[in-house]
Order: structure tokens, then C-alpha cells, then sequence
């Protein structure tokens, strides 16, 4: 059983992988019920001025959301961004399996795959900011 910090942890970790990637490492899906079937909607994202003024409005976010139930009655729950129901619905299953602590063989390896491979995309796209990046100096003068 996954504490509170953990579950967040890993339930960031398939919200933001990409869904093809996660629909290969799942392919089957185990039988479950529906609590809530996947619905697309939208949510407001809000921000801050400089990171810790006043809060603003940003914008919608398109969402797709989702709740199943395990034969065994463990709940899962997924919100992922985007229209992609197939998306939420294995991040639901994989957070009911883990909920429920059933196929660790399966889950353990699937997270840690995924945490790798975000890590990788993340290591690229900071490169590809790094090389625009932009050293200003100022001259000096002759008139001081």
C-alpha cells in the first residue's frame, strides 16, 4: 500500500505519460466496473504573478477524467490532460491495482519504465533550452 506522497507521485507519473506508450506497456485490460466512465471536460488553470503574487485565470485545460472499481472493490481514479480516454482509463486501472496490491509484477516495472522515460524527455528538452541560451554583458565605456 502506497502512502499519500507516493500515490501523488505516481499518479503524476501517468497523468503525464504519453498515452501510446502506456496503452504498449498495457495492453490488457483487467475487469473492472465502472464508477465513473471516462468523460472529457475542461478545467480552469490558474497562475500566479511572478510565481507568488495575486492568483490570475490562465485559461481551460481540456481533461479527461475517470473511476473504475477492481473485482476485488479497489477504487481507481485517473485525470489526465487531453481527450484521450484510453488514457484515463489504464492510469485509473494501474492506480486501483496498486490500491489494491495486486500484480506488483506488473505495476512496479510499468512505473519505473515510465519514470525513465520521463526523466529522458526531460533531459532532452532541457538540453534543447540550454543551447538558446543567451549570455549578455555589458561594455564598458571610455566616458567613466
Amino acid at each position: 500500500m502506497f502512502d499519500q506522497d507516493q500515490r501523488k507521485d505516481y499518479m503524476g507519473v501517468l497523468a503525464r505519460a504519453r498515452p501510446d506508450r502506456l496503452a504498449a506497456l498495457l495492453p490488457d485490460l483487467p475487469d473492472h466496473t465502472w464508477l465513473r466512465a471516462p468523460e472529457i471536460g475542461t478545467t480552469m488553470v490558474r497562475g500566479r504573478v511572478g510565481a507568488s503574487g495575486a492568483p490570475f485565470n490562465l485559461g481551460e485545460m481540456t481533461v479527461t477524467r475517470c473511476t473504475l472499481q477492481l473485482a476485488d472493490g479497489a477504487v481507481g481514479h485517473a485525470y489526465v490532460q487531453g481527450r484521450d480516454k484510453g488514457h484515463a482509463t489504464r492510469a485509473a486501472l494501474i492506480d486501483a491495482l496498486i490500491q489494491s496490491g495486486q500484480q506488483p509484477e506488473v505495476t512496479t516495472p510499468l512505473l519505473t519504465t515510465l519514470r525513465t522515460e520521463e526523466t529522458e524527455r526531460r533531459r532532452i528538452r532541457d538540453a534543447k533550452a540550454a543551447a538558446t541560451k543567451v549570455e549578455f554583458f555589458t561594455m564598458v565605456r571610455g566616458e567613466d
